[in-house]
């Protein structure tokens, strides 16, 4: 039966794996909320290997500001979409302490006026809908490792704050109005198409530019939080999957494991045969104001009601990461080459926005 799905965020990371698994199962007409839908489109084509001319007819992009509450209403009435996905957000943490207003906007008002709208479409036709949330919501306390579901909320940023509102709102909705929602509780998840001001696409990025000699050293800020990373393209199987599913929930998905930045960097460096103590240096230019020093998942419900697992693990997830930054510092070196220009050489941090790390 054909189904059809709306998507805040398409552009993005998960965006474009989400799209690339729905278009995949044959069944989906996609559509897209974007700010900018020439720029979605390129995105799109360049990351995702099942958007072809054949599935380019079952993909559809609006451009629409979520903060519009208006037309965001009118358009999700014009789409009718059985399943809702908000993925919108202003996603980097650390960028949230620089503009905590446009984050707050985006996420909690954006999800308010998408959740409006599918409440007041679900008088005339089921929908379901998605709400993305965030371990950052979490904080971070050791005293709640691992979290789960029923672990309290101790947001430690304005993004974490934003999610927290959005959170709650979607779970408002779900029992003031009988709105089918379902919160994925994301733990971190990443991807050679997450974006460079990232600190896990810094890393890679900068092992395979040291590698191919077009950069000199990385900076960043504490090596020693911990992290729960998992793989981006197994986290948007989950959102699928609570869409499924006979009852509304809430979800955490994780791998269950930690590691550190440290770790992380190490296990990059190794998989291009360096030793990164001779390249990374640390810069209190990207501490955070408020870090999470921890986080852990419990994905126990996850694994239980919807027979959802990781098909990732930790390095496997490093790895495939840097195998595409190496490809693309080759690019980049060969366009060095091309040029006789040497301004592709870089010294990690300066072009990176600040607390990336």
């Amino acid at each position: 039966m054909q189904r059809r799905a709306l998507i805040t965020g398409i552009a993005g990371q998960d965006g474009s794996y989400l799209t690339e698994l729905l278009l995949g199962k044959g069944n989906y007409e996609v559509h897209g909320i974007v700010r900018c839908e020439q720029a979605a489109r390129q995105i799109l084509r360049a990351s995702c290997g099942p958007i072809n001319e054949d599935n380019l007819e079952r993909l559809f992009i609006h451009d629409c500001d979520l903060l519009n509450q208006l037309a965001t209403t009118e358009l999700v009435r014009k789409i009718a979409p059985d399943e809702i996905y908000n993925l919108a957000a202003q996603s980097h943490v650390g960028a949230s302490f620089d503009d905590p207003r446009a984050t707050v906007d985006v996420i909690a008002l954006g999800a308010l006026h998408l959740l409006d709208a599918a409440r007041q479409l679900n008088r005339f036709k089921d929908v379901r809908y998605y709400q993305a949330s965030s371990c950052e919501q979490f904080g971070g306390d050791p005293n709640t490792v691992p979290q789960s579901e029923t672990t309290s909320f101790h947001p430690r940023s304005p993004y974490a704050c934003a999610k927290a509102y959005a959170h709650y709102q979607a779970v408002n909705y779900r029992e003031a109005h009988g709105l089918f929602v379902c919160c994925g509780i994301l733990f971190n998840h990443e991807s050679p198409r997450r974006r460079e001001t990232f600190v896990t696409r810094k890393i890679t990025l900068a092992a395979a530019r040291i590698r191919e000699g077009l950069q000199d050293k990385l900076r960043l800020g504490n090596l020693d939080a911990m992290r729960d990373w998992g793989y981006a393209h197994d986290y948007v199987q989950a959102m699928w999957l609570m869409l499924q599913h006979d009852e509304p929930d809430d979800y955490v998905v994780a791998t269950g494991e930690t590691h550190s930045v440290r770790q992380f960097v190490e296990a990059a460096f190794d998989h291009v045969g360096l030793n990164y103590r001779k390249f990374v240096e640390t810069d209190a230019r990207y501490l955070r104001p408020c870090d999470v020093e921890l986080s852990r998942g419990d994905a126990s419900k996850a694994h239980a009601r919807l027979a959802w697992r990781p098909a990732t693990d930790f390095h496997g997830l490093v790895e495939l990461m840097v195998d595409a930054d190496v490809r693309k510092a080759r690019w980049e070196q060969s366009q060095t080459l091309v040029t006789g220009a040497d301004s592709n050489r870089l010294e990690s941090g300066e072009n990176s926005q600040r607390r990336s790390a």
